[in-house]
């Protein structure tokens, strides 16, 4: 008696797994051929370029001003630990 129930439960278990996975193996499927369809029939445009001010160039490493606000910035942290 309780094998065929156990027997009956992996049955069920085995078809509910199978039943998920080519479910899901559908969906992934679908997903990719829509997104090929969007991408291919409805490309995004591209961006037209900016006319605004240039960004102001990068803090260079052998800045006296930047090391001496890092370096007491690094000692109050060490002095409060």
């Amino acid at each position: 008696m309780q094998a065929g129930i156990i027997d009956q439960g992996v049955e069920l278990m085995l078809y509910g797994m199978g039943t998920v996975v080519v479910f899901l193996g559908l969906l992934v499927l679908a997903t990719t051929l829509m997104s090929r369809f969007v991408g291919r029939y409805f490309p995004e445009a591209e961006p037209e370029p900016s006319r605004a001010a240039p960004p102001p160039p990068a803090a260079r490493a052998d800045d006296p001003q930047l090391l001496a606000v890092i370096g007491a910035a690094i000692h109050r942290y060490r002095s409060r630990r």
